[in-house]
């Protein structure tokens, strides 16, 4: 269902350029609810941090009928099957009373499912299950998609249980296969690690003839270097791939451009896209909105601006990433009219808002000093009945953190955890940072106590990242060595 506010956003006033705090009438109140299962709303008045959360709970949804079996198609018999594993029979159980119809099909759309719904035990359930049939016959794309769905979870180890299982079974690996085991090993963790695993199974595809790396290898392998911004690796590949006989597509030329815009190499970047359009291949949206944004990034509007309209102009159509990029990067550089231009753009081309664009509009105008608007957009968001996620919690604290309201951003981080809410890591890293700049020391105490009760070690990583940005408290020999729940008192300085 699309979110909807009253009145809609792009109603707003605007708020005066030089206002840094919000203004409020002291003697207003409003009644606001909220679905999401960690909070609803209370606001009193309207003075910042004048809002009270407490608890609401999420109404659930009921499942559809279906019809009869011999009528179904592959996805109408796995949403049965997915409906039935969700109640007291034992899965194994329910496959053996639709035995007569599930094929190896309907397993690929189960494990994609169970996999979504982090059920990945039971695809291994399934799997059991499947080879004990008569119709089993050992499949490399069977153990590639099981490999990936393991991937995806974290389950490296579980991955290569699988491969060594394929092995044994019979089946010789190919380059799909070690494309998922590659795939899988890149979700891991410890990405360093990831990384060079990732490598040496490249490595190793090279001297296999049946498993000789193919354009989707080096697609994989060069966006998981531009994620790590690895430049020199990314070139590296891309040269090879130019000198085999493999030909790139426009995911390749893509995952380059990406590569080199995070990095802000706007002059390689535009170098690669003179090399994607002589080898005929034509820009798609994943390729205007790396250009938007990268471009954005280094505020360099006029180009940016110039790619929004050949875009327009393309056969292409714009996505919502397109219009948060554009909107987030405006905001970063204190352009609020140009920011809320782009939403009004948005709101007349029918688009509908997700939570990213309104997570982009509340930081947007955290940039800008408008904490009121911020503020309106958050209790907006909280009385349109839809769920609110974390994120963007965290975006209206990182708003008044950045403003210089520590007691606001302490208000709302309390009633959320009274409510149920279990920050991460990130989220004690921008109040740590927060509370600390703005030498709340009573604040930090209290933070770090939450952090013992959530089991969050402040450890030498966490205060590098929390305090890295400013720079003012260097690492303390207690904070390099806070490994226990032990407060580090010594780094904050009054």
């Amino acid at each position: 269902m699309p979110l909807t506010l009253s009145p809609p956003l792009n109603s707003v006033t605007l708020c005066s350029p030089s206002s840094s705090s919000p203004s409020r009438t002291q003697n207003s109140s409003r009644n606001c609810k909220l679905t999401h299962p960690w909070v609803r709303t209370t606001v009193g008045p309207r003075g910042p941090g004048g809002r009270v959360y407490c608890l609401s709970a999420r109404p659930k949804r009921k499942a559809s009928a279906t019809g009869g079996e011999d009528d179904w198609g592959a996805e109408d018999l796995v949403r049965v099957l997915m409906r039935k594993f969700g109640g007291r029979e034992p899965l194994v159980k329910t496959l053996d009373k639709y035995v007569r119809v599930v094929r190896t099909e309907h397993c690929f759309l189960l494990f994609e499912e169970l996999g979504r719904t982090d059920k990945w035990t039971q695809c291994l359930e399934v799997f059991r299950w499947m080879q004990k049939q008569r119709w089993y016959v050992a499949d490399n794309g069977v153990y590639s998609k099981l490999i990936s769905v393991m991937g995806k979870k974290g389950q490296t180890r579980m991955a290569m249980w699988l491969f060594s299982e394929m092995r044994n079974s019979g089946c010789r690996p190919d380059t799909s296969v070690y494309n998922a085991l590659i795939t899988a090993h890149l979700h891991s963790s410890d990405k360093a690690k990831a990384l060079a695993k990732a490598l040496g199974y490249f490595g190793k595809m090279k001297g296999m003839e049946r498993c000789k790396p193919n354009v989707v290898t080096y697609n994989i392998l060069l966006r998981a270097f531009a994620q790590a911004r690895n430049v020199e690796q990314v070139d590296a590949l891309f040269k090879e791939l130019h000198n085999s006989i493999v030909s790139p597509d426009k995911y390749t030329f893509n995952g380059v451009m990406d590569a080199y815009g995070k990095n802000g190499m706007i002059r390689e970047m535009e170098s690669v896209l003179s090399r994607m359009k002589s080898n005929q291949c034509k820009p798609d949206i994943i390729t205007f909105n790396l250009l938007i944004d990268s471009y954005g990034k280094r505020q360099e509007f006029e180009k940016m601006e110039q790619v929004f309209k050949s875009l327009l102009r393309s056969k292409e159509k714009p996505t919502l990433p397109t219009f948060n990029s554009m909107i987030i990067n405006y905001g970063k550089a204190r352009l609020k009219d140009k920011a809320e231009h782009v939403f009004k753009r948005m709101r007349d081309m029918k688009y509908t808002p997700n939570h990213i664009t309104y997570e982009s509009l509340i930081v947007m105008y955290g940039f800008c000093n408008c904490v009121s608007k911020a503020q309106d957009i958050f209790d907006e968001l909280i009385n349109s009945g839809k769920d609110i996620k974390i994120s963007t919690l965290k975006a209206m604290l990182d708003v008044y953190c950045m403003n210089g309201l520590p007691i606001e951003a302490d208000k709302l981080f309390e009633t959320a955890r009274i409510a149920g809410v279990k920050p991460d890591s990130s989220t004690y890293k921008l109040l740590y940072r927060a509370y600390t700049k703005s030498q709340k020391k009573e604040l930090v105490d209290k933070l770090l106590e939450y952090m013992d009760r959530d089991g969050i070690v402040p450890n030498k990583r966490f205060f590098l990242d929390a305090l890295g940005t400013f720079g003012s408290l260097p690492a303390s020999p207690e904070s390099n060595s806070a490994t226990s729940s032990s407060r580090p008192e010594a780094t904050v300085r009054a």
